[in-house]
């Protein structure tokens, strides 16, 4: 599906990750998957309030938690860096869908990074 919002369109999901040569490449191609997938369901199910949002934020944090074990085998993890990266693209994601009053903490309130 092609994303019909420009500004998650046009976006580099994780852009820090990979400019830091710490984060291989295919395991942030995988976190950046994750991100295009969390607009496309916003984008499909059009989440009427925040706990709409919520409810899907949650889904792709777990799948950033899966993830954690190919950054490991591949000598890196989700660090700090890697922490406010994929946050921030949280935050950016929820902005870009209208929700300026979503808590980034609660986007990724089941985070285990």
């Amino acid at each position: 599906m092609a994303l019909t919002n420009q500004q998650t369109a046009g976006h580099t999901f994780l852009a820090g990750m990979y400019a830091d040569g710490y984060f291989p490449d295919n395991v942030v191609d995988k976190g950046a998957a994750i991100l295009l997938w969390l607009c496309e369901r916003i984008e499909a199910e059009r989440p009427s309030d925040l706990a709409a949002l919520y409810a899907l934020t949650q889904s792709a944090t777990e799948e950033f938690n899966a993830l954690e074990a190919d950054f490991e085998a591949a000598g890196s993890e989700i660090e700090t860096v890697a922490r406010e990266v994929i946050a921030e693209d949280f935050q950016f994601v929820a902005l870009a869908y209208g929700f300026a009053e979503a808590d980034v903490e609660q986007l990724i309130a089941v985070r285990d990074w």
